[in-house]
């Protein structure tokens, strides 16, 4: 009897762990598969007004509160890190740790996660509720490509927007370092940027640049795919879809990031 239920026990989690394996692969080669259509069709004609469009929604309207959590993400790294540097004697290198932290790890990701939160999701919610009031079908209808009309221009975009908000976001970053550890603690200001300037090479920016290439990808082919299929969801339909498909795609495009973030500097450093 006991062999009879382990046996039972061990042919469910073996079948359970298959279905969710082979649901993996299989939705791993749709969402690379819509990427690929996708970035195809960004070079095709009459693309430039859509992306223009979209960079101005996706990058300029996200400079704000970008700038923002880049300042205090800044003023908090210059606050803790002088009293941790403090304790080896060792404030002078403050403005190349404040530096290095940000280009190299939280400007690019940091900046991703605000952007998934603020466009990512808007991407999501207004395809799918395209999808669902079949405007969509209604694109196929009038011979007009959806993929082209409405995803390639926001991959272009996002792939354009992500690198210059997080240089943004380093350049504020380092600027609230500045204002925590020269002006209110009292670092020696030509130490600050000298170390700065030192330490900080065209390497450590050229992997922030890499890594905000790969989440724009990352983000934008994940809240895209979500709000395109929201209509193929086994788990509800209608209004419901929509939200979940939006919740879907910022969990999925934060945890996809800090996936990403560790291959890549596992494989950079």
């Amino acid at each position: 009897m006991e062999s009879t239920i382990k046996h039972n026990f061990l042919r469910l989690f073996f079948d359970f762990l298959g279905k969710k394996t082979v649901a993996a692969i299989r939705d791993t080669g749709a969402v690379a598969i819509f990427f690929t259509v996708s970035f195809l069709k960004i070079f095709q004609p009459r693309q430039l007004r859509e992306i223009v469009q979209q960079v101005f929604y996706i990058g300029a309207k996200s400079a704000s509160i970008v700038m923002l959590i880049g300042l205090f993400t800044g003023m908090v790294l210059g606050l803790q890190l002088f009293f941790t540097l403090t304790k080896f004697g060792s404030q002078g290198v403050l403005g190349s740790v404040v530096a290095l932290s940000l280009i190299r790890e939280l400007g690019p990701v940091l900046t991703a996660i605000m952007i998934t939160a603020r466009a990512g999701s808007a991407m999501a919610a207004e395809i799918g509720i395209l999808r669902i009031s079949e405007q969509i079908d209604a694109l196929y209808t009038m011979r007009i490509d959806p993929q082209r009309y409405l995803i390639s221009p926001r991959l272009a975009a996002s792939v354009i927007s992500f690198p210059l908000l997080t240089a943004f976001f380093d350049l504020i970053g380092i600027l609230g370092g500045y204002l925590t550890g020269v002006l209110l603690l009292g670092v020696d200001r030509g130490a600050y940027f000298y170390r700065i300037h030192s330490y900080v090479d065209l390497a450590d920016i050229r992997v922030g640049f890499i890594k905000s290439l790969i989440f724009a990808v990352i983000v934008s082919t994940t809240c895209c795919y979500q709000g395109y299929f929201t209509h193929l969801r086994t788990d509800s339909y209608g209004a419901k879809s929509v939200s979940l498909s939006t919740t879907s795609a910022v969990v999925f495009s934060c945890v996809l990031i800090l996936i990403a973030d560790y291959i890549v500097t596992s494989l950079l450093m």
